[in-house]
């Protein structure tokens, strides 16, 4: 595989995510509502709620700085530089389409921590009144993305001839 398809599906996952938090911020304009119930099947369901999420995964390394929100991004940009580098080596589909995937999202969230000075999640899942963290399209991206590569790496044939180090 080559580069350029893992960088279409940054894009389109990009263009995903950016699009869907414009639409959630200007159309349904979510921050003045708090909350939109989507779907409840009676003990699980899903809702549109406002999350402004300061840290990362899970709102771990929360803070409202600027050098906070400056130093996640570059973090974040580190971590894309190594993934595209990886995506110029792929050796197969799965691994271009996860690649293109978490590269996507993540560029997608450091626009939101640039652009807000927070990420804009929405999205709540919830089931016999448990709730799982509030996400967007672009940790949606990531988060499979990765799975797909742990997938891979576990169970992916090894060639013949070749060694695990």
């Amino acid at each position: 595989m080559s580069l350029k398809p893992g960088l279409a599906i940054a894009a389109a996952v990009l263009a995903a995510d950016q699009l869907s938090k414009w639409w959630i911020l200007e159309v349904v304009r979510l921050p003045e509502i708090g909350r939109l119930r989507l779907l409840d099947l009676g003990g699980a369901g899903m809702d549109f709620a406002m999350v402004w999420n300061r840290g990362v995964t899970f709102g771990l390394l929360a803070g409202d700085t600027p050098w906070h929100r400056v130093g996640l991004a570059v973090l974040a940009l580190l971590v894309v530089a190594f993934l595209v580098r990886w995506l110029t080596k792929s050796e197969n589909r799965t691994t271009t389409v996860a690649l293109g995937a978490v590269i996507g999202g993540a560029i997608g969230n450091v626009i939101d921590r640039l652009r807000f000075g927070a990420v804009v999640d929405f999205v709540d899942t919830w089931l016999a009144g448990w709730h799982w963290y509030v996400f967007n399209v672009a940790d949606a991206a990531i988060v499979l993305g990765v799975v797909a590569l742990m997938a891979d790496a576990l169970f992916r044939p090894r060639q013949a001839g070749k060694e695990v180090a």
